[in-house]
C-alpha cells in the first residue's frame, strides 16, 4: 500500500509539472515545445532573453567633447542638399555630430592667397584647420619631408568612399600616402573635336580609331594633316587639323612617363625620348595650325572658329565650348595612346587633395568621421555620372571621358619650380634636335630636383 501510494503521488507530481509546462507563457494557444527532444525550459528562456547584438567591426565609439572640426579649402566645402547623394551625406553628418559630440566648420580662403597663408600656418605649427586641402606641387616633397602631415594609408582602405589613386599614387612620399579624397572622379582631359567639320571634310570618324584601338600618335598626326585643307582653292589653308602643338605634358602622361622619377631626372627614359620625338614632329612637320601671336588661350579660340578639327582640353571646358559653338557637333576622344602606353590617360599637372596636418589631434577619429559622412548608397551608376551626362549627350563621348579620367596620370614638374620646362619645350618646337635638348637639360633638371630635396 505504501509503495502504491508513493507511486501515485509521483505520477501526480509529474502530471502537474507537465501541465504547467504546457500552459506557461502560451496564452492557451499551443505548446511552446514544437521540436522533438527540446527542453521547454530552454526554449522559453531563449525567447524571453534575446542575445545582445555586437556592433559592426568597423564602428567606433568616442566622444569628441564638443570639438569643432575645421575643414579648409579654396572653396566652401559645405555639403549642399542638391541631390539625393548629398542629402544622404547631410543626414549622416547630423547623426555623427549627435553620436560623437562635435561640430564642423568649413573655411574658404581665396585661391590667390591660399598657398601663402596655408604654408605659413603649417610652418608656424598653427595650421588653419584639422583637414586642409593642399596642392601636391607645393606640399610634396617640400613640406612632407619636414614631417608636417599625418600619413593616411591605414584610414583610406574603404574603396567605396576614398579615391584609392589619390592616396596610393598621387600623394606618395617615401612609401606613404598623405592625401585623401571622397571624390571618386579625376580630372578628365583629352581631345575635343568638331564632328560637323569632320563630316564636311569627309574624314574617317575619330571614334572608329578608338573602337579599333588604333588611336595613337601616328594616326593622330595623320588625321591632323588630312584636315589641313584648302577648301576654296585659293592656295591657302582654310581648315586645320590641330589647334596648337605644345602638348608635352599630355604626351608625357599618355606615354606613362614624366620628366622626374623620384629624386632623379628622367630624360634618359626611352619613353621620354618618344615624347620628345612626337613633339618635335608636330613642330617640324607643321602639323598644327600656325600661331597668330596669341597667348595660351589661342588654341581654344582657334577651335571656336569652327575651322579647326581638334583641340586638347579638359572636360570642364565642355559647356563653354558648346555654348560658343552651337552650330557644331562637338565630340570627345582620349588623348592618343603613346607607343609605350598600356591604355589611354588623362593628365593633371596640378593635382590637389585633402590632408591632415600633424597638429590635428586624434587623426583616426577625424578620418573615421569623414568616411562615415561619405558612406552612402549612391543613386548613380558610376561616379561623375550627373556631370558627364550634362556635358555630353553621346554615349561614346561619355565612355571616352570616363576611360581617360579613370587612368589619370600626374605630371610632377610643378613640384620643382626651377625646372626650365618652357625653355626646353621651346627648343623642341623650334626644331632643335631631340638628342641635343635631352643632353642640354638633364643637368638643369637634376639641379632643380636637388634644390627641393636637399
Amino acid at each position: 500500500m505504501k509503495t502504491t501510494k508513493n507511486l501515485f503521488m509521483l505520477l501526480s507530481l509529474m502530471l502537474a509539472i507537465t501541465l504547467a509546462a504546457c500552459s506557461g507563457n502560451t496564452g492557451g494557444n499551443g505548446p511552446v515545445n514544437e521540436g522533438p527532444g527540446e527542453d521547454p525550459a530552454v526554449t522559453e528562456n531563449t525567447e524571453d532573453t534575446p542575445e545582445e547584438e555586437e556592433p559592426p567591426a568597423n564602428e567606433m565609439d568616442f566622444d569628441m567633447g564638443g570639438r569643432t572640426i575645421k575643414v579648409v579649402s579654396w572653396w566652401d566645402m559645405t555639403i549642399p542638399d542638391n541631390n539625393p547623394d548629398n542629402i544622404q551625406r547631410l543626414e549622416n553628418l547630423e547623426a555623427l555630430k549627435e553620436k560623437h559630440n562635435f561640430d564642423i566648420e568649413y573655411i574658404a580662403i581665396d585661391y590667390g592667397e591660399y598657398q601663402e597663408r596655408v604654408v605659413a600656418s603649417l610652418m608656424a605649427g598653427e595650421p588653419l584647420g584639422d583637414i586642409v586641402r593642399m596642392g601636391k606641387a607645393y606640399m610634396i616633397p617640400a613640406l612632407t619631408k619636414q614631417d608636417l602631415f599625418w600619413p593616411v594609408d591605414e584610414y583610406t582602405t574603404n574603396e567605396q568612399v576614398f579615391n584609392q589613386r589619390i592616396t596610393s599614387m598621387y600623394s606618395q612620399y617615401e612609401g606613404k600616402g598623405y592625401g585623401f579624397s571622397e571624390g571618386q572622379t579625376n580630372l578628365i582631359t583629352g581631345i575635343f573635336y568638331n564632328r560637323t567639320l569632320m563630316k564636311n571634310l569627309g574624314l574617317k570618324p575619330l571614334q572608329e580609331y578608338v573602337d579599333e584601338d588604333n588611336w595613337n600618335w601616328d594616326t593622330f598626326i595623320q588625321v591632323a594633316k588630312e584636315a589641313n585643307q584648302d577648301t576654296n582653292n585659293d592656295s591657302k589653308l582654310d581648315t586645320w587639323g590641330l589647334a596648337g602643338h605644345s602638348l608635352t605634358e599630355q604626351a608625357l602622361a599618355a606615354n606613362e612617363t614624366d620628366l622626374v622619377n623620384g629624386t632623379e631626372q628622367n630624360l634618359d627614359d626611352p619613353r621620354v625620348l618618344e615624347v620628345f620625338n612626337f613633339i618635335s614632329r608636330l613642330a617640324t612637320e607643321q602639323v598644327g595650325r600656325p600661331t597668330e601671336g596669341g597667348d595660351w588661350t589661342e588654341p581654344g579660340q582657334f577651335f571656336r572658329q569652327g575651322n579647326t578639327l581638334m583641340y586638347a582640353g579638359a572636360e570642364y571646358e565642355t559647356s563653354g565650348l558648346k555654348q560658343d559653338m552651337q552650330d557644331f557637333d562637338i565630340g570627345f576622344v582620349p588623348f592618343p595612346k603613346g607607343p609605350s602606353a598600356s591604355t589611354y590617360h588623362a593628365h593633371e599637372p596640378a593635382v590637389q587633395f585633402l590632408t591632415l596636418p600633424k597638429q590635428t589631434e586624434n587623426p583616426e577619429q577625424i578620418m573615421y568621421i569623414w568616411e562615415k559622412i561619405n558612406e552612402i548608397e549612391s543613386i548613380y551608376d558610376y561616379p561623375g555620372q550627373a556631370g558627364l551626362e550634362t556635358n555630353f549627350d553621346n554615349e561614346d563621348d561619355i565612355a571616352n571621358a570616363r576611360m581617360a579620367g579613370d587612368n589619370m596620370n600626374i605630371i610632377d614638374r610643378n613640384s620643382f619650380p626651377s625646372i626650365p620646362y618652357y625653355d626646353m619645350v621651346d627648343e623642341l618646337l623650334q626644331g632643335v634636335s631631340v638628342s641635343t635638348v635631352i643632353e642640354k637639360y638633364k643637368s638643369p633638371i637634376q639641379a632643380a630636383i636637388d634644390e627641393v630635396y636637399q
